[in-house]
């Protein structure tokens, strides 16, 4: 029963008025090797919408300095998780956050389905892969968590419900996937980094790039050109990760204290520390031309500096 007693207590919690506590559990305690995982392959789908990786591929930061460019969104995030949104670190981290947006020319609806992506991706992983599934409960607590994120952005329109944040990332994806080798350019520089996390650096590249093809659906293969893994790759992966989160739930025990993302070995920007206001980009104006990719955005709400 010990194994369960951080389900038990997120459910003794509000998924309303406390969710940034059931996530803090969730993300640190319960289940931080999954959503890390996860929230890194969220990544992958979003430079598959050609509006959102040509954008990031102009910028040069996901291909030049691809290293600072992921330690400075995880740190972000996780300033928020650790601190809370309300607190002085949080409203830095949403500061620094929306200045780096508002020098881009971004659709809301781009804003709104990369939210979408961190709301759906982590709870279909977990359902796979995790040592158990969420519950609807923290399922609503995840949702609210993301969806309180999306209002300190200025996000218009968000989903009320988790089931409502999926039919919009899946439709989205749907209809606006397509190849660009701009967006390939950063999803192989994004891959490339992965290959360099421990202990997965200690595994042959090609191995590694086949493992990361192998949680790739068809369709986000086909948005980079990338060669479709076999069945039995697909088979085998999945059963070893299946097989992780058996081994967590019978071997393990629940994480008496978090970890945050700044503790991983994997981030590596910042040996001497930082200060969250320093992280991220300061550009001053837009490098990309979007045309019909921005049709909505004069009628964006301007960024929030703050809660």
């Amino acid at each position: 029963m010990k194994r369960f007693a951080l389900r038990d207590l997120t459910d003794r919690l509000d998924a309303q008025t406390q969710h940034e506590d059931i996530v803090r559990i969730l993300a640190t305690r319960e289940f931080p090797w999954d959503v890390e995982q996860a929230l890194s392959f969220a990544l992958f789908r979003t430079y598959a919408v050609p509006s959102i990786g040509v954008l990031l591929h102009d910028t040069g930061e996901f291909t030049q300095r691809t290293q600072k460019r992921y330690d400075d969104t995880v740190l972000i995030l996780d300033t928020l998780l650790e601190h809370g949104m309300s607190s002085q670190q949080g409203r830095e981290a949403f500061r620094r956050m929306n200045q780096m947006h508002g020098a881009y020319d971004i659709s809301n609806d781009d804003m709104r389905y990369v939210l979408s992506t961190f709301v759906v991706m982590p709870v279909r992983w977990i359902a796979d892969f995790g040592w158990r599934p969420l519950t609807p409960h923290e399922v609503t607590a995840w949702t609210n968590y993301y969806r309180d994120i999306g209002r300190h952005m200025g996000i218009r329109d968000l989903p009320e419900t988790h089931e409502a944040f999926a039919s919009l990332m899946d439709g989205y994806e749907a209809a606006h996937f397509a190849f660009d080798a701009r967006s390939k350019a950063v999803a192989d520089a994004t891959l490339e980094l992965l290959t360099t996390f421990p202990p997965t650096n200690l595994a042959p590249r090609r191995l590694v790039t086949l493992f990361a093809r192998t949680l790739m659906e068809d369709a986000l293969l086909d948005a980079f050109h990338y060669p479709h893994p076999s069945r039995l790759s697909r088979k085998v992966f999945r059963l070893a990760l299946k097989a992780r989160g058996r081994f967590v739930r019978y071997a393990l025990s629940p994480k008496e204290a978090p970890t945050y993302a700044r503790e991983r070995k994997n981030i590596r920007s910042y040996p001497k520390g930082y200060a969250v206001e320093s992280l991220g980009t300061f550009p001053r104006t837009c490098p990309v031309k979007h045309g019909a990719a921005t049709e909505d955005a004069p009628g964006r709400a301007p960024p929030k500096d703050g809660p």
